[in-house]
């Protein structure tokens, strides 16, 4: 089951973010105030992150994160798929799937694109997305923090 986070997921999704940041499916770690203020903003009204809580047999056991934004690339909006976690042991059981396909009955029609990065190591879940339709968009992404 696939359900929006509620104040009483603070707990788990911090734990689970940290856990999921701390992984070799990540760059790099984030702070611990970082992870605190995601789930602040996505319990605010306007929010422009949204949490999904990923259940199996009634137990939570995994998170998404998804943020909005507008391409003008393709003249509409965007979802991106910032993050996605199962704990061990509840990998390959589907809910990685059927989290992707919610996305595209919750969101369909509404937004012209959904996104996600992947790091290249993670061949698993690059199996996984191709086999969805997603194909490789074909950019250098460059940031700078403030």
């Amino acid at each position: 089951m696939i359900r929006y986070a509620t104040p009483d997921d603070r707990e788990f999704y911090i734990e689970q973010m940290e856990q999921f940041y701390a992984s070799p499916y990540v760059l790099h770690p984030i702070p611990h105030d970082a992870v605190v203020r995601n789930f602040d903003e996505a319990m605010r009204p306007d929010a422009f992150l949204e949490i999904f809580i990923l259940e199996y047999e009634g137990k939570r056991v995994g998170f998404a994160n998804v943020t909005k934004s507008y391409s003008t690339e393709v003249g509409g909006k965007v979802i991106q798929l910032e993050d996605i976690y199962m704990m061990p042991g509840y990998r390959n059981k589907g809910l990685g799937r059927e989290y992707l396909k919610y996305l595209e009955q919750r969101f369909g029609g509404l937004v012209k694109r959904l996104r996600l990065e992947v790091e290249p190591s993670n061949t698993v879940a690059i199996s996984l997305y191709e086999k969805l339709g997603y194909t490789e968009l074909n950019y250098r992404q460059m940031i700078k923090d403030l």
